[in-house]
């Protein structure tokens, strides 16, 4: 038994992976991180903008939001035969968009149709929905605790902070913030949520306790498209897709640290689960820029399918 186990932890752990949507392809690429090498592709619902793993990673939900054409579809994945097992008809939720895995089950929202909803991999349906009232209800986001979702309503500027009650039944509070919210995320302390608008170059940052605004700064942007903290929650990064720039804010004293130039139409941003990098999709240039977080440079490029966005680490 002994030798057993001391030959298992001998065993290199398993290779990562990035897999990373192609929105003009209508594709999913599994990609090894460490050499840009793309180890395979298969087919999604047209223009797939999110992508979510479960816990475990063996199952991937991938938003088909659509193109000219409003789309009602959620693409699982089988992440370790790496193959769309089903696509999710969702009727009337048009314009699937932002995911977010929480407690086992994925939750999105329908930009469309004003709603967030949640998809159960075990029953493969729709078993719950809640109408925010607001318009384009993009992103949401699962607290850390699974007790409530924050949503960016980019038409109405307004965050919904949706919170869980007894017996699945939920409660919105509406959080007014600045013109075109649209990236957020949750401090890694539990304690804020910061989003920033699209319209206006702003940050707005609410405590979740009290679901008010506390700050409002100016992070210098153009059209601000997704907002993510750092591991250690020291720095915020905003992707700035109008001026293909990548904003790297000082949580601390809200202070600008770094501007990077990526590019075409910056999106997606992803940071790895050991803090080192962060990815940020490159849409308008098909590529994947890698941000050395201790330098804080881009350090190499990853050559994608057609309009990255929305990605997901396997470790």
């Amino acid at each position: 038994m002994l030798a057993v186990l001391a030959l298992l932890l001998s065993l290199p752990a398993p290779a990562a992976e990035l897999l990373v949507l192609n929105k003009g392809d209508a594709t999913l690429s599994f990609i090894e991180p460490s050499t840009g090498r793309t180890l395979k592709t298969i087919g999604t619902g047209e223009g797939p903008h999110e992508i979510e793993l479960s816990a475990d990673g063996r199952l991937a939900v991938v938003s088909n939001y659509g193109a000219s054409v409003a789309g009602n579809t959620l693409s699982v994945i089988d992440v370790p035969e790496r193959v769309e097992i089903r696509r999710v008809d969702l009727g009337e939720l048009l314009r699937p968009h932002g995911l977010s895995f929480s407690g086992g089950q994925a939750y999105f929202t329908s930009e469309a149709s004003k709603r967030v909803a949640r998809f159960d991999p075990a029953s493969q349906r729709v078993d719950w929905q809640f109408e925010t009232g607001q318009e384009g209800t993009h992103m949401v986001l699962a607290s850390h605790d699974g007790q409530k979702l924050f949503a960016a309503n980019m038409g109405s500027n307004t965050v919904s902070i949706i919170a869980r009650g007894a017996e699945d039944e939920w409660q919105q509070a509406l959080v007014a913030v600045g013109a075109g919210p649209e990236g957020l995320d949750q401090s890694p302390d539990g304690r804020q949520l910061w989003t920033a608008h699209s319209r206006d170059g702003r940050v707005s940052i609410i405590d979740i306790a009290s679901a008010k605004v506390v700050d409002t700064f100016d992070a210098g942007t153009r059209r601000s498209n997704r907002l993510k903290f750092t591991r250690d929650g020291k720095r915020v990064l905003i992707s700035d897709l109008a001026g293909g720039e990548l904003v790297i804010i000082d949580v601390a004293s809200r202070a600008e640290q770094a501007r990077l130039a990526l590019g075409a139409a910056p999106t997606g941003i992803l940071i790895a689960p050991d803090g080192r990098n962060a990815y940020v999709a490159v849409s308008g240039a098909n590529r994947i820029a890698v941000i050395d977080l201790a330098l804080l440079k881009v350090s190499r490029t990853i050559d994608t399918g057609k309009s990255p966005d929305g990605m997901a680490w396997l470790q």
